[in-house]
This record gives structure tokens, sequence and C-alpha cells, in this order.
């Protein structure tokens, strides 16, 4: 199954890899005809795009290499440093083009209108394409590149309205002022995504994990006294981690049929709740040391 779901990765950026990479070329020589600077500024960010998704597909198809005496848990936070690196491509292209499109804003030149919306046509196309299939994955490198996408889909669609006012208003300062709002949104976007990835990178909780919820599921169990220093993180944004201590009475310690039938239904718990690895420790009620557990057990008596 883990397996499947890396070999779906790896086809979903190649795939996206030959369409973006190609489709750069194409808005090149559109952009230069149109004289279009939101399309050039466009062909610039998917050429950044481009190397974004080169070096995931690379990262990608590392991170299938199985673990090892060096790598315990593999290879897969690979796709977090592609993730953070599209990022900053992204984020070091969208400056680059805000430089070119305010000063055309005092000085617009001509676009032609037809071709803006031509070129639009085919980059919806293309780029939905290439967003359908990233879209279908769910680690955090595929959430970055699909945003990507996204973004290029909007952007075309922006472009092919302005386009549109362009040919009927016949107002070239249309062009600087989408191309100046789409990278702004880009931006936005950009930053909201590498704020995530930072987030599992310092092992933070992962956006869609609730600690509470686990701690209740957990206290909610049968012979759980009190759990303490629980800790969960993500390999890439789609494999979670867990590790806790579980505190229980002596005699269910002492006991271990007990003891194997309450792990098997905590892994259970946290498998529901999207926990796919798990380290548990079990401690007698009267033995568990450290400060955590003696504030837990304090809180438990004082409940």
């Amino acid at each position: 199954m883990h397996q499947h779901k890396e070999s779906n990765r790896e086809k979903n950026i190649k795939i996206a890899v030959f369409l973006n990479l190609g489709f750069t070329v194409f808005e090149i020589i559109g952009g230069l005809w149109a004289n279009s600077l939101a399309i050039l500024s466009d062909a610039l960010h998917d050429f950044g795009d481009s190397i974004a998704l080169i070096t995931s597909f690379i990262a990608e198809k590392k991170a299938k290499q199985p673990a090892d005496a060096k790598r315990t848990y593999g290879y897969q936070r690979l796709s977090l440093f592609s993730a953070v690196f599209a990022a900053v491509v992204l984020v070091s292209g969208s400056l680059l083009i805000l430089t070119r499109a305010i000063p055309r804003l005092f000085f617009p030149e001509h676009s032609n209108a037809t071709g803006m919306m031509a070129l639009a046509v085919v980059g919806i196309i293309v780029n939905s394409l290439a967003m359908w299939r990233l879209k279908q994955g769910q680690s955090q490198n595929e959430k970055v590149l699909t945003w990507h996408m996204i973004e290029d889909v909007l952007g075309w669609l922006v472009i092919f309205i302005g386009g549109g006012l362009i040919y009927f208003w016949d107002n070239h300062l249309i062009d600087p002022i989408m191309t100046i709002g789409f990278t702004l949104f880009v931006l936005w976007g950009v930053i909201k995504n590498l704020k995530n990835t930072l987030n599992i990178l310092m092992q933070g909780v992962p956006e869609h994990i609730n600690l509470a919820k686990i701690k209740g599921a957990l206290l909610a169990l049968k012979s759980v006294e009190k759990v303490h220093d629980i800790h969960v993180w993500s390999l890439e944004g789609e494999t979670d981690v867990f590790s806790g201590h579980i505190v229980v009475n002596e005699a269910v310690l002492a006991d271990p049929e007990l003891i194997n039938n309450l792990k098997k239904r905590i892994k259970r718990v946290l498998k529901n709740l999207h926990i796919e690895h798990s380290t548990i420790e079990f401690e007698a009620k009267g033995l568990c040391a450290g400060p955590n557990c003696q504030e837990a057990l304090y809180q438990a008596s004082q409940a």
C-alpha cells in the first residue's frame, strides 16, 4: 500500500513536469508575440515551477528507497525539502515579476488582446490537466505543487478576462495591474504552504491532527488511567507518527494478555485518527516517573 502511494506520487509529478516544461516554452513564444507582460511573467513563473517539479520528481524517486541503518524512518522527508525549494523558487520569481510589472503602470505598452485570450484558453486546459493529476496526492510536496498548478489555472483565467477587457476598452494598464494582483495572490498562497511545510520540518503537530481528540480517545479506553509525554508529528505531511506514555493499573501491567489487548485497541484508535506509526510505553500508576507523569496523576486526582 505504501509503495503504491509512492509510485503514484512519482507518476503524478512526472506528468506535471512534462506538461509544465513544455508549456513554458509555448508561453515564452506566445508572450513575445502578444507583447503581454502578464504572459511573459507567467512564463517565468512556470519556468520556476518546472525547476521545482523536476527537483520534486528526483526527491520523490529517492524517497521511495526503504529504511536502512542510516535512515531508520526512510527517505520520505526528502519531499519536504523539495517543497521548501519549490516555495523559494516561487517567491523569488514573484518578486522578479513585481520589479517588471510596476514600471509598466507608468509606461504601459500595447498588448495583443486576441492573442492573450487564445493563449489563455490553451493555458487553462494544460494547467488544469497537471493540477488534476497532482491533486490526487496527499503528501506535503504534492500539496505545494498542486497550489502551483491551481494558481496557474487562475492566472490564465485572469489573463483571459484581462485580454477581453483590453480588446473592448483598449486600456493597456490592465496588463500590469492584473500581473501585480495575481503575483500578490501567488505570494499569499506560497507563504501559507511554506508555513505548513516548516511546521512539519519542526516536527510540529500536523494541521489535520487534533491532539486533544487523541488524548480523549485514549483516556476513554478501559484500563487507561492517564496519558502523558505525547508527541505527534509527520514524516512528509501524509505519514503521521505518535509516541506516548500510557499509565495503567499495576494489575493490568502484570498481565501480558491484558497489555497486548490494550495495545491493539490503542493502535486501532490511533489508526482511525490518521496515525500510521505509533510507539507506546506502558507505565504502572504507582511507579511512573517524571514531572509530566506526576502532573497528569495530580490532575486526575483533582478531577
